[in-house]
């Protein structure tokens, strides 16, 4: 069953994610033991279709043994390493399954910060996601259904129904939300520990329907970068550079968050938000959709899409949304706002559009029902 299930998915990734095409080269990143049987599909597949395949093997074990010492002049010249190839590749995979999700915990920052700014930044935020035809996923192993808190074979079964889900439909569910953002100026939001007004006037919003993310269902767009005032507390966990976040919460002045809390860790979050200039500033403001996802489970890439949710991201905007904000880091977090998280309310210019995760339009409402969105290839 799993290896049918790997096929569908592997077809997915390369027929609508990255629409991949004969005689162009694919440059597939396989991080973690477990993602092994998915990438060979992903390989066999890719060939039959007259692609070629340019795969290596990462995970956090082996790229901690670099960070442990790596000074400026050895970042950059990974950075040049991984540049050639990806300016070389049509499009890129990342397929995600790392054994143990916390292998940086003891990563001095300082390293971690000089990987995303000589590294990441340049390779990752500047050359692939603006020049490439891309899309990056986890894989269900272990590791990551101890993290959700469940059996791995439970997990499995939600994941596949997840990453397979009929993609195509949901990217015209999002029309009708993508048209309101479009033509909204002020947002006001509500929440628990939240009140927080912004504009997103004249910056475009972006639907995410499977061409970038597996799984996926948000609209993304950006605030105008000093218009956020107010405070916002994130009531879902944040695994974030080895490091666990609860309970985030910024305060914002003239778009710049002057204040940042949390449960515990909060002198590591407060490194992270000194990056650099921009990463106490927001690039990217969302909505997540994706019915099939309802609870945090410490994963960014699952957790940005919760039914119910938005994320508000400190750092580097994307440039089919800019907003000027340039940064090395992008933290999504998340609020949901379902009534079991505390509930919550999104208004644009005075009118409420969602109320307790649910959008006041029946008709944009059931677009995002799973019986909607169910996949019938599983």
């Amino acid at each position: 069953m799993k290896d049918k299930r790997n096929t569908v998915l592997a077809k997915q990734l390369l027929d609508y994610s990255i629409g991949l095409k004969s005689g162009e080269t694919l440059y597939l990143e396989i991080k973690g033991r477990d993602t092994l049987e998915l990438g060979k599909e992903i390989i066999r597949i890719a060939t039959e279709r007259g692609a070629t395949t340019f795969w290596y093997y990462n995970d956090e074990s082996l790229l901690r043994q670099f960070l442990k010492g790596a000074n400026d002049g050895q970042f950059k010249r990974q950075a040049e390493l991984h540049m050639e190839l990806m300016t070389r590749s049509d499009a890129y995979i990342g397929l995600r399954g790392s054994d143990n999700t916390y292998d940086l915990a003891d990563i001095d920052v300082k390293q971690i910060e000089k990987m995303n700014a000589l590294f990441y930044k340049p390779v990752h935020l500047e050359r692939r996601v603006k020049h490439t035809k891309w899309v990056v996923l986890r894989y269900p192993n272990n590791a990551m259904a101890q993290l959700a808190e469940t059996s791995q074979e439970a997990f499995e079964e939600f994941y596949y129904e997840v990453c397979c889900a009929d993609y195509a439909r949901m990217s015209t569910a999002q029309d009708g939300l993508k048209a309101l953002m479009d033509a909204t100026d002020q947002v006001h939001i509500t929440a628990p520990g939240t009140d927080l007004t912004f504009s997103i006037k004249d910056i475009p919003s972006r639907k995410c329907d499977g061409e970038r993310n597996i799984p996926d269902g948000e609209v993304y767009t950006a605030p105008v970068r000093d218009s956020i005032n107010g405070t916002i507390r994130y009531n879902t966990p944040s695994l974030y550079q080895g490091t666990l976040f609860n309970g985030i919460s910024f305060t914002f002045e003239n778009g710049r968050i002057v204040k940042a809390t949390a449960d515990a860790n909060v002198e590591k979050l407060n490194k992270i938000l000194d990056t650099d200039e921009g990463a106490r500033y927001v690039g990217e403001f969302a909505i997540g959709l994706n019915p099939f996802i309802l609870h945090p489970m410490k994963d960014t890439l699952f957790d940005e899409k919760i039914a119910g949710s938005f994320h508000l991201t400190p750092g580097q905007c994307y440039e089919e949304a800019p907003n000027g904000n340039q940064s090395a880091i992008h933290w999504d977090l998340v609020q949901i706002q379902r009534p079991e998280y505390g509930g919550g309310e999104i208004w644009f210019d005075g009118r409420l559009i969602r109320k307790d995760g649910v959008f006041t339009d029946e008709k944009l409402e059931k677009a995002f029902s799973k019986e909607n969105l169910r996949s019938g290839e599983l």
